[in-house]
């Protein structure tokens, strides 16, 4: 009886190095099939190129140009978005005010809105006869169908990350501590840079690098507000719909090669920063 009751454990032991659980099951496959394997298909796709032609092809004047608009424009509006989502996620969660949960609600619409509505609704406000188009167009400003319009979509659909990553971090900061900041007799501005921004500012850098990579990755709004023209604001998945519209599969598999490397380098930095979070509050 006592043998058999030390074998059972043994068996199942060596059922489960021998086999992976069902959990471990479906998150292989599902990322092997959703993931990886587009990844290896683009790399496969790539590789038929002699390494001279990818760096042809990767450094065209056309291509650089649009490399130059996607992520110098994406970086200036998660900067904006870094700095405007801060303050956005401090009257959130420090004030109350009528209209409050609506507003928390709204901050999440470019989440939801489909990103061809947000470019039609943001050419129509931003074109020279649009609400604010009006208004910007007798000082020579001009939004809609310029790199400006690219740069306010980029806006619109990377505010959230900000404000989401900072407010659960503000939520948990104690008022006490800024109280007791007061009472030692730090100023105002003290007690924001040495008390409150430390905290905070992890979740700020992430919010920040989510934000440049979703707007390097935004298409369908800034297809309708841009003009798409070559050294003006054409952008890089802009590009690689053109190349794919002519015909021009390899063209457009560098160029998504291109993008895809710098994707997994942004990814390395929000690990490296979600990682300097984690040791910043333990």
């Amino acid at each position: 009886m006592t043998s058999t009751t030390q074998s059972q454990p043994s068996r199942r032991e060596r059922g489960k190095f021998s086999l992976p659980s069902m959990p471990w099951r479906v998150t292989i496959l599902y990322l092997s099939v959703m993931l990886l394997l587009p990844i290896v298909a683009l790399f496969a796709k790539a590789s038929t190129l002699s390494p001279a032609k990818i760096w042809q092809i990767a450094t065209d004047p056309v291509a650089l140009s649009a490399y130059d608009v996607t992520f110098t424009t994406s970086l200036a509006a998660s900067l904006v978005n870094g700095v405007a989502g801060v303050i956005i996620a401090w009257v959130i969660v420090r004030y109350e005010f009528p209209g409050k949960k609506i507003l928390d609600a709204a901050i999440d619409l470019p989440f939801a809105l489909p990103t061809a509505v947000a470019g039609l609704t943001l050419a129509t406000v931003y074109s020279d006869n649009g609400w604010i188009g009006a208004l910007l167009a007798p000082f020579g400003i001009k939004v809609a169908f310029t790199r400006l319009g690219v740069f306010v979509a980029m806006l619109f659909i990377s505010l959230p990350f900000v404000v989401r990553t900072v407010q659960p971090v503000l939520q948990e900061t104690e008022i006490d501590v800024e109280e007791a900041a007061w009472s030692l007799g730090a100023s105002s501005s003290q007690t924001f840079w040495r008390v409150v921004l430390p905290p905070l500012l992890p979740a700020i850098l992430t919010g920040i690098a989510l934000g440049f990579a979703r707007a390097v990755g935004e298409y369908g709004s800034i297809v309708i507000i841009s003009s798409n023209i070559p050294f003006k604001d054409l952008i890089a998945p802009v590009l690689i719909f053109q190349r794919l519209e002519q015909y021009d599969y390899t063209g457009a598999t560098v160029i998504g090669l291109v993008m895809l490397l710098v994707s997994l380098v942004m990814l390395l930095g929000i690990n490296l920063l979600q990682a300097w979070g984690r040791r910043y509050d333990a």
